[in-house]
């Protein structure tokens, strides 16, 4: 232990010069507004990876090619799309990629079956209502498949199917009492193990939630209270940051103006877990030592992006997200990954900010995935400047902060 914080002066000396970082090719496969979410899947089975977002699936390995999911239009960027989230899951265990769509907060959730080859994706609704603007598709009960988690009615809920009898509505699983969540629009929601028990938690803006030691007979989970954000942000996450041992949690400090943060999990003087909130970027540039800033970072992933083993935070401006009124709505639609370095004590915590794009940014969700088959992590965004791929390939010397 006594070498880690000379590697962490290091490791320091080296982000704060030029890196060998890796680098991205920027496809923009439409310049079309369809949705604001985006995944990759599977769809016509023929050992690449194919992109999804919109009424479109874009066939791999070169993406020159959509094939249609479902009838519609493009939509003006004053405005929005039916179309918020997008994944990519075998949902009747067929052998072959669906696609998830969820339309607009508060409105219904579809799962589109894949027809396997030519013919018409069927629509089956999984879910009459689904609340909160960052819904996780995850699992949360350890048994292998993914849940739906979002809110419904002021509860915090997850919905599960069943394989057996796939076209079912899908199961509504309540985490949280009445009156416990914001309305249908209420920003911030993740997924993870927040207290080390092996099992996932749920946090939101103003809590999180335990899960049970067993999930028979639909118990409410156990609330800890704690705002991590008042307006709230978008995707949070369960992480060691730190490398101390414990899990802390990043959230966007609010969804529609500047701020990213994470919050150490630390022990008080009296032995009681505390939060301890630290500053990513703010709304000053000042606010970061390299000078980064933007605002509307309305969704984020947490993902291994240079291949060290320690997960990177990837985010970026949700450009228009209110058609430009929001604070800094029409600055450049940046998308950053911050390469995280763990000083192995409690709040010692780097995060180095690389741009990818200045033209791109995010949506409301957005994947991070190797879809080429490199084992290099991609980027796949969907918003109101079209759909993009930022495909990894090499390594090119870089600056943090903005391009220059």
């Amino acid at each position: 232990m006594k070498a880690f914080p000379i590697l962490f002066f290091t490791l320091m000396q080296w982000a704060l010069n030029a890196a060998e970082v890796p680098k991205f090719k920027r496809i923009q496969l439409t310049d079309k507004f369809y949705a604001e979410g985006a995944s990759a899947g599977n769809f016509n089975n023929d050992k690449h990876s194919d992109v999804v977002s919109g009424p479109y699936w874009y066939a791999g390995p070169d993406f020159k090619k959509r094939y249609e999911i479902y009838d519609t239009k493009d939509f003006k960027p004053k405005g929005y799309s039916p179309n918020f989230n997008t994944w990519a899951y075998d949902v009747n265990g067929d052998g072959w990629d669906d696609v998830i769509r969820v339309t607009h907060p508060g409105q219904k959730v579809f799962w589109h079956e894949n027809p396997r080859g030519n013919g018409e994706w069927k629509a089956h609704v999984a879910m009459d209502s689904l609340e909160n603007e960052s819904p996780q598709f995850i699992d949360v009960t350890g048994n292998g498949l993914p849940n739906m988690v979002g809110s419904v009615s002021g509860q915090f809920v997850y919905f599960s199917f069943d394989r057996k009898e796939p076209t079912k509505k899908w199961t509504r699983h309540n985490v949280s009492p009445p009156k416990s969540t914001g309305g249908k629009y209420t920003h911030g929601l993740g997924v993870g193990d927040v207290n080390g028990d092996g099992k996932m938690d749920i946090i939101d803006k103003d809590h999180w939630w335990m899960q049970p030691q067993s999930l028979e007979g639909d118990p409410l989970w156990k609330e800890f209270r704690f705002q991590f954000t008042g307006p709230g942000g978008a995707d949070m996450f369960a992480y060691d940051f730190d490398g101390d041992g414990d899990n802390d949690i990043y959230t966007a400090a609010a969804a529609h103006s500047y701020g990213l943060t994470w919050f150490e999990q630390a022990d008080s003087e009296s032995g009681k877990k505390i939060w301890k909130r630290h500053v990513i970027t703010g709304s000053k540039a000042e606010d970061n030592e390299f000078g980064v800033m933007f605002s509307q970072a309305h969704s984020a992933q947490l993902v291994d992006m240079d291949g060290d083993g320690i997960k990177d935070l990837i985010t970026g401006k949700r450009w228009w997200a209110h058609n430009g009124n929001d604070p800094g709505g029409n600055d450049p639609a940046v998308l950053y990954w911050f390469k995280i370095i763990p000083g192995g004590k409690s709040g010692e915590a780097k995060f180095i900010p690389y741009q990818i794009d200045n033209d791109s940014g995010v949506g409301t969700q957005f994947l991070v995935k190797d879809i080429t088959g490199d084992n290099k992590p991609d980027i796949i965004v969907s918003n109101k400047k079209g759909t993009f791929l930022h495909i990894q390939e090499g390594m090119t010397e870089q600056s943090p902060g903005p391009s220059k």
